[in-house]
């Protein structure tokens, strides 16, 4: 997949979380007719249920709200921990290194090994499925390393 413009990567953190941005993206882009159709099987699905159920708001709930367009992406985080109840900061960081770490070691690997090869990405120090979306859009996210910053 080329890159998308207006879909950054999933380790760029929203306050305290990683992904959460991203999501925000895909709903922007959705809404524009932007959003490539090899992402629409897994809009407010996948990665983007697993942060709504995190946060215990609705997708579409989320997606309204974004779109009302009054709220910047820190507001929507404060937004969704205000209907679901905010979390710790050691929840946080455990949700983060979950998420930056799937596809390693774990049930996802069959997956991430079969998009490896799908995309031809063989090549690629890819460890994590974080790290396979960012190769996938043109991105290297291990040379600079964005999430330990």
């Amino acid at each position: 997949m080329p890159s998308v413009p207006g879909l950054r990567s999933p380790y760029v953190k929203v306050g305290r979380l990683v992904y959460f941005g991203r999501m925000l993206d895909k709903i922007r882009l959705q809404a524009a007719g932007r959003l490539p159709e090899d992402y629409q099987a897994n809009f407010g699905k996948a990665f983007d249920l697993r942060c709504c159920n995190f946060l215990r708001v609705r997708h579409d709930e989320l997606q309204a709200r974004t779109l009302a367009g009054d709220l910047g992406d820190a507001q929507l985080l404060a937004w969704a921990e205000q209907q679901g109840g905010a979390r710790t900061d050691e929840e946080c960081e455990v949700w983060n290194g979950f998420m930056m770490k799937r596809g390693w070691r774990d049930p996802a690997a069959g997956i991430l090994a079969r998009r490896i090869a799908e995309s031809a990405l063989h090549a690629a120090p890819i460890m994590t499925m974080f790290d396979y979306l960012d190769f996938d859009e043109g991105r290297d996210p291990v040379t600079p390393r964005l999430w330990e910053h």
